[in-house]
C-alpha cells in the first residue's frame, strides 16, 4: 500500500504533467490505493492541496539554494523538494528532520535516488533559514506574488480592478484552509436535530449570518456522517447559499436552476420550495446530472427534474418560470482556496467565456415570466465575465431590470451587482446579479 506522500508524490507529477484536476485524480487514486487509515487519505489530500496552492513561494525559497534554474531538475526531483518544503514550512505535526528524511526516501522510491543528497542539503538549508520571502521594500508585484503564491499576470489583474486592499485580503484567505459551510435540510430536521445527530458523530455546527447556513467542524470524511447519509443537509459554501436564495423561490413556484451541477443549488432552492411546484436542473454531463439525482433522493427532495443539455436550449423544455438561476461556467478566481491550480490557468484559456456567459443569459431569460426573477452569478472576480456581461445584457432590451429586492441589496453594498471576496470567516469569492422582468 502506497504511503500519503508516495501519493501526493505521483498526483503532484499528473497535475504538473498532465494538467489534471487535483481532485479528481486524489480521489481516484486513494480509491485504488484503497487507503483504509483516514489519517494517511487526509495528509495525502493536505499536501496535494499544498503545494499546488503554495507552488510559488515553495519554488522561491527553493531557488535560493539551488545553483540552476528549477525547470532543468528532474521533474520527479522537484516534486519531492515542493513537498518536503512544504511540511517544513506548513505543517505543524511534522518535524522538520521528518520532513526532510521522508524527503530523500521518496527520491529512491521514485526512481532519482541520484538525487537523494541534493534534497537532504537543499531541505536542511531551508529548515534552518526558514521561509523568505523578497525584500517589500523592491518589486511590490513579486513580493505579492510569492507571499500569496499568485502569478504576477493574475495579481496585477485583480488590484486593477478590485484594488489592493481587497485583493490581498482575498488571497489571503484562499491561502488558508477554507472553513466548510453545510446547509440544513428543513424537510427532515431542524437545528436541534441536526446539531444532536452531528455531535453524537464528533462534529459540531456553528451558525452563521445566513438563514440556514452553518460553519461544519469535523476533519474526517463527511460522507460517513449519520446525518450526512440521512440527508440532514447538504454542502455548500456561504455565499453559493446566498446566490440560491436570491431568486426567492417559494412553494409551489416553477423554477429552473440552468447550470446545476454537482446540485447544491438546486437543493437549496428545492427547500425554500418546501418541496412543492417544479424545478428543472440542467447540465451538460450526464454524469452531473446523475450527482444531482443522487444528491436530490439523499435529501429526500422530490421535485428536481433533471436535463441533460446545453443550457441555452433550456427554454425549449421549460417555457416560463417564476424564477431562473443562471450559475454560468467561469474562469473560478472567487474559489482559488478550494481548487488552487485555477491560479495557474492561462488567462487565454478563459478568453471566450463571456461570449458563453451571456449567451446563456440572455436564453434563459426567454424563460422568465412577466414579474419574475431571474439571477446571474460566477464564482469569479473578473468584469468582463459579472460586470460587463450584465451590463451587455441590460442594454439589450430584453425588458429586465435591476432587482430592489432588501436581502439583495444587504450584499450589494450600494452597487447594482454584488461582489463577494474569499474571507477567512465567510463564504468564497463570488458575485450575483438579480433581475426582474418588467415587460411582457
Amino acid at each position: 500500500m502506497k504511503s500519503a506522500r508516495q501519493i501526493a508524490a505521483e498526483i503532484l507529477l499528473r497535475v504538473e504533467r498532465d494538467g489534471s484536476y487535483a481532485s479528481l485524480s486524489l480521489n481516484g487514486e486513494l480509491r485504488k490505493n484503497g487507503t483504509p487509515d483516514a489519517k494517511e487519505a487526509a495528509l495525502a489530500t493536505k499536501l496535494v492541496y499544498g503545494v499546488i496552492e503554495r507552488k510559488i513561494t515553495l519554488d522561491y525559497n527553493l531557488s535560493l539554494y539551488l545553483r540552476s534554474p528549477l525547470k532543468k531538475l528532474h521533474p520527479a526531483v522537484l516534486t519531492v523538494l515542493r513537498l518536503g518544503l512544504y511540511q517544513i514550512f506548513y505543517t505543524d505535526r511534522i518535524p522538520d528532520r521528518a520532513a526532510v528524511n521522508e524527503s530523500v526516501a521518496l527520491t529512491k522510491a521514485n526512481g532519482v535516488g541520484y538525487a537523494s543528497g541534493l534534497v537532504n542539503a537543499v531541505l536542511r538549508k531551508a529548515a534552518s533559514a526558514g521561509l523568505r520571502l523578497p525584500d517589500p521594500g523592491g518589486d511590490e508585484t513579486l513580493y505579492d506574488s510569492v507571499k500569496y503564491s499568485c502569478p504576477q499576470a493574475l495579481l496585477r489583474h485583480l488590484i486593477s480592478n478590485y484594488g489592493p486592499e481587497n485583493t490581498r485580503r482575498h488571497l489571503e484567505a484562499c491561502s488558508e484552509a477554507r472553513p466548510l459551510y453545510i446547509r440544513l435540510n428543513p424537510l427532515k430536521c431542524n437545528e436541534e436535530t441536526l446539531a444532536q445527530a452531528l455531535q453524537q458523530d464528533g462534529a459540531a455546527v456553528y451558525p452563521t449570518d445566513v438563514p440556514g447556513g452553518y460553519r461544519l467542524a469535523y476533519e474526517g470524511d463527511i460522507t460517513r456522517l449519520s446525518a450526512f447519509t440521512k440527508g440532514l443537509f447538504h454542502v455548500q459554501d456561504l455565499s453559493s447559499q446566498i446566490a440560491a436564495l436570491l431568486p426567492g423561490a417559494r412553494p409551489g413556484d416553477t423554477v429552473a436552476d440552468c447550470c446545476a451541477a454537482p446540485g447544491g443549488k438546486s437543493f437549496t432552492l428545492a427547500q425554500c420550495m418546501n418541496n412543492t411546484g417544479s424545478l428543472t436542473s440542467c447540465d451538460i454531463y450526464p454524469h452531473k446530472t446523475k450527482l444531482i439525482e443522487d444528491g436530490a433522493k439523499r435529501l429526500g427532495i422530490s421535485i428536481i427534474q433533471t436535463v441533460c443539455a446545453p443550457a441555452q436550449t433550456l427554454p425549449s423544455v421549460l417555457p416560463e418560470a417564476d424564477a431562473v438561476l443562471c450559475d454560468v461556467p467561469c474562469s473560478g478566481y472567487g474559489v482559488l482556496g478550494r481548487k488552487p491550480e485555477l491560479r495557474y490557468k492561462d488567462p487565454a484559456d478563459c478568453a471566450g467565456l463571456p461570449q458563453t456567459q451571456y449567451e446563456i443569459l440572455s436564453a434563459c431569460a426567454g424563460m422568465v415570466r412577466p414579474g419574475g426573477t431571474l439571477v446571474y452569478s460566477t464564482c469569479t472576480l473578473n468584469p468582463a465575465e459579472n460586470e460587463a456581461v450584465c451590463d451587455a445584457f441590460l442594454a439589450s432590451g430584453a425588458g429586465f431590470a435591476v432587482s430592489d429586492d432588501p436581502f439583495y441589496r444587504t450584499y450589494t453594498g450600494g452597487a447594482p451587482y454584488m461582489t463577494l471576496f474569499a474571507s477567512a470567516e465567510g463564504g468564497d469569492g463570488f458575485f450575483a446579479a438579480k433581475f426582474e422582468r418588467i415587460t411582457k
